[in-house]
């Protein structure tokens, strides 16, 4: 092993589940240290998804089935025989808006309908994942993917409802959601310099109290850059010469590093400095984001994207953008929305998990054997990959799936598809071309959400940050987890105790200028490429730089990493750089969700937004257009 690899904690034995990948048990078994041996030894992991730990999210296994049919056209043969039932509902995904889609029509056509709900990963909850480590006999949970209930007032009606048929008491969240904590030990923001871009490392913390491009002085950057952001951070009009239709007009075609570029005339230095700024939003960096959209974030929620605010543009003219949040961001489970997915769950089977409320969901180990019961109204079946949905000619639905490489067929009266959108046309070849081309119109967002587990967080209490930018980070975002406590789970108190670190890294074309669309699927190729001790390496070098100055030791400090990787992650979202200006009832979501006879459409990406109440409201509507049908 390299010298650096051993700096860095390479070989030391935190849980790694990559090691299993291909390997007989009895070899591995042989190959390991104790601590990871014992987890090995007992069986409890592999049995309950959420402890598992390494490369997690679209694991391996859970992909492969349907990019041999997707991109090589494999078919796989019909079963002669029917395997089970015959429900009166089958979902395809488990993800929130399949789930849901599955509480809506048991609630319509009453709790003796008979459903299976088939996903292809072995958890279910879709993006909505929940993470689980164990450090001296503490649980300490974690969110993979779907974040928090945003703006929940402005939720629909349907999605208001089922969060109150959830017992989700929207209240409770201003106790469990610790505002002061990290005031209380005085943690800002920083923006973190490594050393392989900018010749040593350097965190950068501002304070209050300072001038926006004042903290800059001691970066390791050069003295041109430094005057670049004074004259950016100037409150200056840039676009002087247009009226305000015009402005708005120009922000919404031109990128916002164009507009630094052609406008402000910032070089290539300081336009690297906000490449990434615009990741975590939109999965794509300044060069392929509107400058609008920069400004709707500057005026909501301040910073972030300097030589806006200043050119005094008035925008009640415009429609908001529906990911604007007017509310506190606060509404957060210990595992995001893995909450709702499992109060979904235990709602629809009850036998998985004791409790009632949205406080014992949270510590609630549940019972995965209990899923896909046999004689159970509502079935849950992990690790089978739909492969074939056919409308028949007597109104029912022929759904083909495969687990292992084993097929297995059941029917129907209804079917909701709530997979992803570009998947449906090779699950349904029958469907009209032009819905095909709608369904193919959604590129989704790739997406890392990496919880690293450290024995304590003194170091981000040395340096004085809570959260820290990386510029040229792998990964672009490190911030320590949302501090809730509730029910009998409790957050970190102090910074002795152990705590998440949450990283988020959007793999892309960065720089590039290409569309939106392009870069997410060279960025979903590179993402599938990366194996888990690649992502190791980064996130110990990254962490071992930014935090050294504190006292952290990546190979001391880290306990266990679990790397949520989601090639499909963000539904799209349309982009006025790259997308036309498209009609209402024009729109590729709107094509692409049509009814097709008892086969009916439910996901994020039917709403064309990537957020919790649009997958629920998708299937509240998929579920409607079926019984409306009948």
């Amino acid at each position: 092993m390299h010298s650096l690899d051993r700096e860095l904690g390479m070989n030391r034995s935190i849980p790694r589940r990559d090691f299993l990948s291909g390997v007989g048990m009895a070899v591995v078994a042989g190959m390991l240290t104790r601590p990871l041996l014992s987890a090995v030894e007992s069986g409890q992991n592999a049995d309950y998804p959420p402890a598992l730990t390494g490369m997690r999210g679209t694991h391996d296994g859970a992909w492969e089935v349907s990019h041999a049919l997707a991109r090589e056209g494999k078919t796989w043969r019909r079963p002669a025989k029917q395997t089970d039932d015959t429900y009166d509902l089958v979902v395809v995904g488990g993800g929130i808006s399949g789930l849901s889609a599955a509480h809506f029509f048991s609630e319509s056509a009453g709790k003796d309908a008979k459903i299976l709900i088939l996903d292809n990963h072995d958890d279910f909850g879709g993006h909505a994942r929940r993470n689980e480590f164990v450090m001296n006999g503490r649980t300490i949970i974690g969110y993979g993917g779907s974040q928090s209930i945003q703006d929940p007032s402005n939720y629909s009606l349907e999605s208001k409802r089922l969060l109150r048929r959830l017992r989700v008491n929207l209240n409770k969240f201003r106790k469990a959601f610790d505002t002061k904590l990290y005031h209380k030990y005085d943690l800002g923001q920083g923006v973190y310099f490594d050393k392989a871009t900018y010749g040593r490392d350097y965190l950068m913390v501002a304070g209050d109290d300072e001038k926006p491009y004042q903290p800059y002085s001691k970066a390791p950057i050069s003295a041109e850059a430094k005057e670049e952001l004074t004259k950016l951070y100037n409150e200056v009009d840039f676009l002087p010469r247009l009226t305000n239709v015009e402005k708005i007009e120009f922000l919404k075609r031109t990128s916002y590093r164009t507009f630094l570029s052609e406008k402000v005339g910032i070089g290539e230095e300081v336009l690297n400095l906000f490449q990434q700024r615009s990741n975590s939003l939109w999965g794509v960096g300044i060069d392929a984001v509107s400058a609008l959209d920069c400004l709707y974030m500057t005026v909501h929620y301040g910073g972030g994207f300097p030589g806006l605010a200043s050119l005094d543009v008035n925008l009640s003219s415009e429609p908001e953008p529906n990911w604007l949040g007017t509310e506190p961001y606060i509404y957060h489970f210990p595992d995001g929305n893995a909450s709702i997915a499992r109060l979904l769950v235990r709602e629809m089977i009850p036998d998985v998990a004791s409790g009632n409320s949205m406080e014992d969901v949270v510590t609630s180990r549940f019972d995965y054997s209990q899923l896909d019961r046999e004689g159970a109204n509502v079935r849950l079946r992990l690790n089978s990959t739909v492969v074939k949905v056919t409308q028949l000619s007597n109104g029912q639905v022929e759904v083909t799936c495969v687990n292992g490489e084993k097929p297995s067929r059941v029917l129907a009266k209804r079917c909701i598809l709530a997979c992803y959108n570009r998947m449906i046309p090779s699950l349904c070849p029958e469907l009209p071309e032009s819905q095909k081309e709608a369904l193919r119109y959604n590129v989704k967002v790739p997406l890392v959400y990496t919880n690293a587990l450290i024995r304590n967080w003194t170091s981000f209490q040395k340096l004085g940050v809570r959260s820290v930018f990386c510029p040229a980070g792998y990964h672009h975002s490190v911030s320590l987890d949302f501090p809730v406590s509730l029910g009998d789970y409790s957050f970190s108190r102090s910074p002795e105790e152990p705590i998440i670190l949450h990283l988020v890294r959007t793999p892309c074309a960065s720089g590039s200028g290409i569309s939106a669309r392009e870069q997410h699927q060279i960025g979903r190729y590179d993402l599938l490429q990366t194996p888990f001790d690649k992502f190791e390496r980064e996130i110990r070098a990254q962490l071992g730089g930014m935090l050294g100055g504190g006292g952290f030791d990546p190979a001391r400090d880290i306990e266990a990493i679990t790397v949520n990787r989601w090639p499909h992650g963000y539904s799209y979202e349309y982009n006025s750089l790259f997308d036309p200006n498209f009609a209402p009832e024009e729109f590729p979501h709107v094509k692409a969700r049509r009814r097709f006879g008892s086969i009916a459409i439910a996901n994020s990406d039917a709403g064309g937004y990537a957020y919790l109440d649009g997958a629920i409201d998708q299937a509240y509507r998929a579920v409607e257009e079926l019984t409306e049908a009948e």
